[in-house]
């Protein structure tokens, strides 16, 4: 499938729903939103016909998203009936990590191929601030529990919302899971809309800087192609190695690196709005 400037769509990022367990300063009000009703968000079964037309179209690659994806019950459902349509190649899922270590078994059952985990600051004070709940726990659960699936085939990533004013002193200590682990960390630069104009973000050559200041000169990588010849990603994020990384070290770069013109997804709402 080409839109109208030739690009080629084949990734669809699909919104299960609007509610989050979260309520994250640059992304929410402390008194949350209001809530789409339950009779007006898509089924699962809406869903699935949707994908059907998708993957006819070209669509192959699947990312669930939300709000958070997995407090709607019967997400494993989803992903296990995805990944029976012919054509789709890949199904992955964004979430907050506060609900994976419980949810991941059946998810993996159900043929999950990889999982993005917001992650802002290693602090577990921080961490209260930024999202203005507690789950610091839970979140670091998840993430070693998506580890142990990781020998089994699932790619793991961290996304972490690079803002110099609040977690600037965090970056290093969040680099240092792909240092340990085989993970890759993505900094996203901030966009400013919405509460995000609030915040101030930093851009990836200041991000780079810094992290090269703890870790020596990075690599960038000359191709997003894994040895297996995969693609490292579905999206935008460019990636540079560090020496001795397990993992390696990605910037989404909407501000300052703009990739429209490399764009290869359309979005759904929760209510089945295309985007």
């Amino acid at each position: 499938m080409r839109d109208r400037f030739g690009r080629k769509i084949e990734y669809m990022r699909i919104s299960v729903t609007d509610r989050c367990n979260l309520r994250c300063v640059y992304c929410m009000p402390e008194e949350g939103v209001e809530q789409t009703m339950h009779s007006e968000i898509l089924t699962f079964d809406e869903i699935l016909r949707i994908c059907r037309i998708g993957a006819g179209l070209g669509i192959s690659k699947i990312k669930l998203t939300g709000g958070e994806p997995l407090v709607r019950r019967g997400v494993e459902n989803l992903v296990r009936e995805l990944k029976e349509i012919k054509g789709i190649e890949e199904v992955t899922l964004t979430t907050n990590g506060i609900l994976l270590a419980e949810k991941l078994p059946a998810l993996c059952a159900a043929g999950l191929d990889a999982v993005n985990i917001s992650l802002d600051t290693m602090d577990a004070g921080q961490y209260e601030q930024i999202t203005r709940r507690e789950g610091f726990k839970q979140v670091m659960e998840g993430i070693r529990a998506a580890l142990s699936y990781s020998g089994s085939g699932l790619r793991v990533k961290i996304n972490c919302v690079a803002l110099a004013e609040v977690n600037k002193e965090q970056w290093v200590k969040i680099a240092e899971l792909a240092k340990q682990y085989p993970m890759d960390v993505r900094f996203i630069e901030m966009m400013p809309i919405g509460l995000g104009k609030e915040y101030p973000g930093s851009r990836q050559e200041e991000i780079l800087s810094f992290l090269e200041e703890a870790y020596g000169r990075a690599k960038f990588e000359q191709s997003k192609l894994t040895e297996s010849g995969r693609r490292r990603g579905n999206g935008p994020a460019v990636y540079v190695s560090f020496p001795d990384f397990k993992g390696k070290i990605g910037f989404i770069s909407a501000m300052s690196h703009k990739f429209c013109g490399d764009c290869n997804r359309i979005r759904m709402t929760s209510e089945g709005f295309i985007k």
